[in-house]
C-alpha cells in the first residue's frame, strides 16, 4: 500500500449508525471490483496490486477515523490509545496520529513489537495469569463477556 496510488479506486464505505462499523460492505465492493476488472484483464490484480492496496488502506483508514471523530464527540476523550494486530499498519498509525494532533488528543501508539493481533494478547494475559497461579476451575461455565 505504501509505493500505491490511494486514489486510484472507490470502494464503498458501509454507513453503519453510531459507533459500530462493519467491513462487510467495504469486502464485497472489494470483490466486486476485482471481479468486474478480471473480466476484461486477467492481470488486472497483478498490474495494480500496489494501487488496489493503498485504496483499500484508505478506505479502511477513513472508516476508522470517521468512527473515531464520533467517539471523540460523543464522550470527550483527551486520549485515544490503539492496539492490536491493526496498530501495526503505518497507515493506520499515522493517521491516528494525525487525528490527534489536529484535535489537541494525546494518542497512545504502541511500538510495533507491541502490535500483536488478539491472539497473542490472549496469550501473553494467560502466562502472566499462570505465573500467579490464577486458574480457572475445569468446570466453571465459560461465558464470553466479563466487565472489567
Amino acid at each position: 500500500a505504501g509505493i500505491g496510488n490511494p486514489d486510484r479506486f472507490k470502494f464503498a464505505r458501509p454507513h453503519i449508525p453510531g459507533l459500530d462499523y462493519s467491513f462487510s460492505g467495504l469486502k464485497t465492493s472489494f470483490l466486486y471490483t476485482l471481479r468486474d476488472n478480471l473480466k476484461s484483464d486477467s492481470d488486472f490484480i497483478e498490474n495494480n496490486q500496489a494501487d488496489l492496496a493503498a485504496s483499500l488502506q484508505k478506505t479502511i483508514i477513513t472508516i476508522l477515523l470517521d468512527k473515531l471523530d464520533k467517539a471523540v464527540t460523543a464522550t470527550g476523550v483527551k486520549t485515544v490509545a490503539i492496539g492490536g494486530g491493526v496498530s501495526a499498519n503505518s497507515g493506520v498509525r499515522a493517521a491516528i496520529d494525525n487525528y490527534c494532533s489536529q484535535n489537541g488528543l494525546t494518542a497512545f501508539i504502541p511500538e510495533r513489537a507491541f502490535t500483536t493481533d488478539n491472539a497473542a494478547m490472549v496469550a501473553i494475559a494467560g502466562h502472566f495469569k499462570a505465573l500467579r497461579g490464577d486458574y480457572c476451575p475445569l468446570d466453571a461455565t465459560p461465558f464470553a463477556r466479563v466487565s472489567i
